[in-house]
């Protein structure tokens, strides 16, 4: 495993109540969340940046209201012109 390390000011632990680990691991899951959101990547790999089981990821993306599947409606336009 890579180790990343970021500077961060000593008030977003305080702002946020979390030690710089607890931090660490919360900066991940949004990090994750955030570009599967997006599109960017996929389940597996977001749940690995997540540091959580894909079953885990899912869970979470259902606490916090995510959308679980992700669709592009113009791939989904053009797959419905084939039939």
């Amino acid at each position: 495993m890579t180790t990343l390390t970021i500077e961060m000011p000593g008030e977003a632990f305080s702002a946020l109540r979390r030690s710089p680990p607890e931090f660490g691991k919360h900066m991940r899951i949004a990090a994750a969340t955030y570009w599967y959101q997006k599109g960017e990547i996929s389940q597996e790999k977001a749940a690995q940046i997540a540091g959580m089981s894909r079953s885990e990821f899912l869970r979470h993306l259902a606490r916090e209201e995510v959308e679980v599947f992700q669709v592009d409606f113009e791939d989904l336009q053009r797959e419905l012109m084939r039939v």
